[in-house]
């Protein structure tokens, strides 16, 4: 427990914080400390072919040691932060033996985290959680993923008596942004599947996503003076109102659940001759997430015709529901829900409310279901991981190495 622990907070103490403004990859230089710092752990525990790219894309082998020819398996995680709040000076808490009350993160500021506002804390009573001083968020986001990932090859290669084929990891930049596979290269990866550990709680088992899409509408007004504006002024930030208003309201995140859709408004800004705002569009369903788009155009016309052509929109589509490319390869879905049974994880099998290096990797030809990392609460200072929960993450990769490792040859 405590080599885990001291690996997760070696890495959560460094901040990779990625940038969605940035035209480079990785969008932050920052995310090279934690990166380089990977390359040398990873050569010495004992991995082989341990490489990083001119992008900051690190991948790594653990040698087979068996002669049947079986899949090569993969692991994936992501070292970048999410945007969403600070990850610089990340002070982690580590409470033993949780007594299923509140914690109290940050007595300064009073900021609590509470059982009776986030209820699958009491899940966790009795074990050891690893929280933020409430100020920054904690990293569990994906880098208990790299954690267990690590932390399971190094176990296989001090217990040559588990038996596994070929073994493929995989660690990313700028997946916080919608960029950690856009420059992975599946090819050189070179592994029959694969699998993220990048879900939250402890059970987790994922192999459908949303359906996403980006919107950024941009309004020209015309400024008059108030008093002599009729017939004249056109005001971008009521054009921009009423657009909002024709969304239907019910189909927000905050009203949404389970595989409902939604649209997102995240930022806006305005003055009477300019306004802007961008949303972003989900679903599961492709043929919903069509309509969702077609609405988007559809108010963009409508106001354009009632104000003369004052709005530009743009929509650009940025990932598709992985379920497409993994049911055809639902074999790979039951080993990991066999290696969850077999070391007392109750597997969750249900769709992902967003998404994940696997959607954009399935798609580029590796399937890629995504396993939990034990984390809760993510990209903010409520963000907290139960220990326990990151060693049974290693256990089920281990097993699922080892469930591979027996399977039937490739060409038998």
């Amino acid at each position: 427990m405590q080599h885990i622990i001291n690996r997760f907070l070696n890495y959560v103490k460094i901040d990779t914080q990625s940038n969605p403004t940035s035209q480079t990859t990785p969008s932050t230089e920052k995310q090279w400390y934690l990166a380089d710092l990977l390359v040398d752990e990873l050569k010495e525990i004992g991995m082989q072919d341990v490489s990083i790219d001119d992008n900051a894309y690190i991948m790594a082998t653990l040698p087979s040691n068996i002669e049947n020819d079986v899949p090569t398996v993969g692991f994936i995680s992501h070292f970048d932060t999410s945007p969403d709040f600070s990850g610089k000076d990340v002070n982690p808490q580590i409470i033993e033996n949780y007594d299923g009350k509140d914690i109290v993160l940050n007595a300064r500021e009073n900021i609590i985290l509470s059982p009776d506002y986030f209820e699958d804390l009491q899940q966790y009573k009795g074990q050891t959680l690893i929280t933020t001083d409430g100020t920054t968020l904690l990293g569990a986001d994906d880098k208990a993923g790299i954690a267990e990932i690590v932390t399971a090859m190094e176990y296989l290669i001090n217990h040559p008596e588990i038996k596994h084929g070929d073994i493929r990891i995989g660690f990313t930049p700028d997946e916080e942004i919608g960029r950690g596979a856009h420059l992975f290269d599946v090819d050189k990866f070179n592994a029959d599947w694969a699998y993220t550990m990048d879900g939250s709680q402890v059970g987790e088992l994922e192999y459908e996503n949303f359906n996403a899409a980006s919107a950024k509408v941009t309004i020209k007004g015309k400024s008059v003076h108030p008093g002599y504006a009729k017939n004249k002024m056109v005001n971008a930030i009521s054009i921009a109102n009423e657009f909002l208003s024709i969304l239907p309201p019910e189909e927000t995140p905050q009203n949404t659940s389970d595989r409902e859709g939604f649209f997102h408004v995240h930022h806006i800004k305005g003055e009477i001759e300019h306004a802007e705002f961008e949303m972003i569009i989900r679903d599961h369903d492709k043929d919903l997430f069509e309509k969702r788009k077609q609405l988007i155009k559809d108010i963009s016309a409508q106001l354009n015709s009632d104000y003369g052509d004052c709005i530009h929109t743009e929509i650009k589509d940025q990932y598709f529901n992985m379920r497409e490319k993994i049911e055809p390869v639902s074999f790979i879905v039951d080993i990991a829900k066999a290696a969850m049974e077999s070391v007392g994880v109750k597997p969750i099998i249900k769709p992902i409310r967003g998404g994940t290096d696997g959607s954009q990797l399935s798609y580029k030809g590796l399937p890629c279901p995504n396993i939990f990392a034990g984390g809760h609460n993510f990209h903010g200072k409520y963000e907290y991981v139960p220990v326990q929960s990151m060693l049974k993450a290693v256990q089920v990769i281990v097993k699922i190495c080892e469930i591979v490792g027996t399977a039937k040859p490739k060409n038998a």
